[in-house]
């Protein structure tokens, strides 16, 4: 069987296939339900300093390719989570992931500090880039400067290894990645869900009462690809890809346009053993292709040769 392990910058991962924010909870939910030697990692839910309501219902809805959502990033805070829940999750063995958020910049800056003085957290994941935070009022990793300050800020608080989450709600993510990195981020995550909407016919209303929401699942797939292969060109830090992995093939994909690793979402809340199937389905994708190890792929797209 081909090699799984996978590597994103200082960290090593057993599988390259990690559980993606949002949509795994706080890990501890999922276990006796997955294999967890198969699970590289789990991102945790978006932590903040404390805790979020998020948005009123209804905030998901299915679509024909996937699944809007305006969850508006509820959670229990960071206290209850490193008391309540990273306990367990430890024990599973798995990387853990903290993903993590703030309304300003002394929040981002607060949560990243406390949660650099805990034992048991293998690295942070910035959200940026979450859709659906009016407090927001724009998304933080739209804009080269922000982001760079918000990466900037959580890099001198912290010496856990830093991943930056886009957005793909932009023009051209290739300058935002490159600010990202010169900021101080080890990785990027690649890509948060696109602005979308549904609209209920018979009240002619959103059917979303936030309006807008995420749109992630199968459709969002050849962007994320697109954008993962753009900014592996420009940027020299690890990328982890995400975005409508639901299959060995699609993580195959992500590694093969320069993803070091994978997340996968939205497969994880209809089969909960998702991220452990897709790794072994990756582990057979691997030895079809012929090759020895998940990092013998990575960045390993031929251009087309053009007459």
């Amino acid at each position: 069987m081909a090699d799984l392990s996978a590597k994103v910058g200082s960290l090593t991962f057993r599988t390259p296939v990690i559980a993606a924010s949002g949509t795994f909870g706080y890990g501890v939910e999922y276990d006796g339900l997955v294999d967890w030697s198969l699970v590289g990692g789990v991102s945790v839910k978006g932590l903040s300093l404390h805790p979020s309501e998020g948005h009123a219902a209804p905030r998901m809805v299915e679509t024909s390719a996937g699944m809007l959502n305006a969850i508006g990033l509820q959670n229990i805070g960071v206290e209850r989570f490193l008391k309540e829940k990273l306990p367990k999750l430890r024990s599973t063995g798995t990387r853990v992931i903290v993903n993590c958020w703030g309304n300003t910049l002394a929040e981002y800056e607060g949560v990243v500090e406390r949660l650099d003085a805990v034992a048991g957290i293998d690295a942070l994941e910035l959200n940026l880039s979450s859709p659906n935070k009016r407090e927001w009022a724009r998304l933080p990793s739209s804009d080269p400067s922000i982001t760079a300050d918000i990466v900037s800020a959580a890099r001198k608080r912290t010496r856990l290894p830093l991943w930056v989450k886009l957005t793909p709600n932009v023009t051209d993510i290739v300058p935002i990645a490159r600010a990202a990195a010169d900021a101080g981020a080890d990785a990027v995550t690649l890509i948060n869900t696109l602005r979308g909407m549904a609209i209920d016919l018979v009240s002619r209303t959103p059917v979303l009462t936030n309006t807008t929401g995420g749109l992630s699942g199968p459709a969002i797939k050849p962007v994320a690809l697109h954008m993962v292969h753009e900014v592996s060109k420009s940027v020299r830090i690890p990328i982890v890809g995400v975005g409508g992995i639901s299959t060995g093939e699609d993580a195959a994909e992500f590694l093969v346009a320069g993803a070091s690793a994978v997340q996968v979402g939205t497969a994880c809340l209809y089969d909960p053993s998702a991220p452990a199937r897709i790794a072994s389905d990756l582990s057979r994708v691997l030895d079809r292709l012929g090759e020895a190890s998940a990092t013998a792929v990575v960045g390993s797209l031929r251009e087309r040769v053009k007459h």
